[in-house]
This record gives C-alpha cells, structure tokens and sequence, in this order.
C-alpha cells in the first residue's frame, strides 16, 4: 500500500495504480489532508482497482463511519492496546449482526444506484477492510486478544512508534521488533487474520526479513518520501555529468 500524506488530488490514486500498487492508504493521523480530499481519491482508487484506506485520526464512530460513507473501502485505526477497543472500530465499521455502523442514504461504492438494502450491508460488510495497528509493547503483548476480535482483518504493527516505545528509535532491524513481528504473526496465523507492518519502505534487507518472518500487509513509503527521494536522485545524476553537457551558460544549474 502506497501511504498518501501530501496529496491532495486523484492523480495519487491513478499514480499508485500505473506503479503497481494494491491499495492506497490516506493519512489522516499525521496529515492535514481533508476529509473531502481523501473521499475524491478514494473514490477514483476504487474505480480503477485500487483498494482505498484511510487511517482514522481517532477511533471515534463518527471518524470511522463518515470516512467508509464517503467512498473509503478500509479503515487503519491507530493505537490500538486492546480488544475492547477493537471491537469498538469493528462496531463502527461493520453493519448488523457483525457491528452497529449507522446507515447513510446513498453510497459512492455503488455508483449511487439503488439496491436492496440487505445487500448493500452484506457487500460492504464483506469488502469492508479493519486494520488495527499495534504501537507499543502492550499492544504487542495482548495481540492474540485482539487478533480473536470477529470482524477484524489485519493486525498492523506500526513499527516507528513501536521502535520508539522501546527506546530504539528507528532501529527497524533490531531484535525487539523481529520478536514483535513473530509475535503478531503468530496470533494472526492462529485467529485467521493477516499480519502487516509499516516502517519498511525505507530498507529492502529489513522488509525482505519482515516477509520472511511472515508479514503479508506492507506499507512501501509515502508520497512525499517517494518525491523526495526521486528528485534528490535525479539531481545527482545530473551533478555527475559533464559540465559542457549543460553549456557554458549552464554549468552548475540543475
């Protein structure tokens, strides 16, 4: 999944699908993307194949069940340390018997056309995606709890808040977190559920461990990392040319 934190337009969306990406996850923890913004892009990603997320900026039902109305096919619930609390993001998500999501009047994911209204809840029920992110120690530990939740899909360690918890800030290849990751993929392996982790984008050694190790639902960077990164690459390689490539006028511009 491609995280969008700067983005504001659907061309995110077209981009992630030509460069292969499954889904896109919108931002709205640690960005100031609006949430009109975010619905535009997940709306265009659903129509083109790609699977639109979005992590909630709290695990309030109203921030969940507005983002899933206006055209979001998942939610990323943030912090999460318990089962009781993911069970509340499951109530919020899911519509009856699995949860309490309240009932809007018309929905993006249907083109606005008019369908039964049993059918409606049981196709978005069954391709309504629940990731909880476990972010600390705690959560780690009483992952197998949360991992047992009915209508919870993924378990997803967000491995930059997890490091920092245990005082190795950005040490994503140190062996706290691969105890971690055995751990949340264990309860996952055991409650049918998928084991994902963030924070691997950045170093293909330390996500090649993290698949080995049993992770399935990865996040590969953000769009902004992804700028910086291309152009900062491109600038060099320009640098390394030739000046008299340039022209007498040019030498040094890039």
């Amino acid at each position: 999944s491609m995280i969008v934190k700067q983005a504001r337009t659907v061309d995110i969306a077209l981009a992630a699908a030509t460069c292969g990406y499954d889904a896109v996850y919108v931002d709205l923890e640690h960005a100031v993307i609006s949430e009109s913004d975010a619905a535009q892009i997940c709306i265009t990603a659903a129509n083109i194949g790609v699977t639109p997320l979005v992590r909630v900026p709290g695990l309030s039902a109203a921030a969940i069940t507005r983002i899933l109305d206006a055209g979001a096919l998942g939610v990323v619930a943030p912090h999460i340390e318990s089962a009781d609390e993911a069970r509340g993001v499951v109530a919020a998500a899911r519509f009856a018997p699995l949860g309490e999501r309240s009932v809007a009047g018309s929905w993006p994911h249907f083109h606005y056309r008019t369908l039964p209204a049993a059918e409606v809840r049981r196709v978005l029920n069954a391709q309504t995606m629940v990731v909880c992110m476990l972010e600390t120690p705690a959560a780690v530990a009483r992952a197998d709890e949360i991992a047992a939740v009915p209508g919870v899909d993924v378990l997803h360690i967000g491995s930059n808040d997890l490091c920092d918890a245990l005082g190795i800030p950005g040490q994503f290849d140190h062996p706290d977190i691969a105890r971690a990751y055995d751990t949340v993929v264990a309860a996952c392996r055991r409650h049918g559920k998928t084991p994902g982790a963030g924070g691997l984008g950045g170093s293909l050694d330390v996500a090649r461990a993290a698949i080995g190790q049993g992770i399935r639902f990865v996040t590969a960077g953000n769009d902004w990392a992804f700028m910086i990164s291309a152009a900062r690459q491109r600038a060099s390689q320009l640098r390394q040319l030739d000046p008299e490539q340039f022209g007498s006028d040019q030498q040094g511009a890039v």
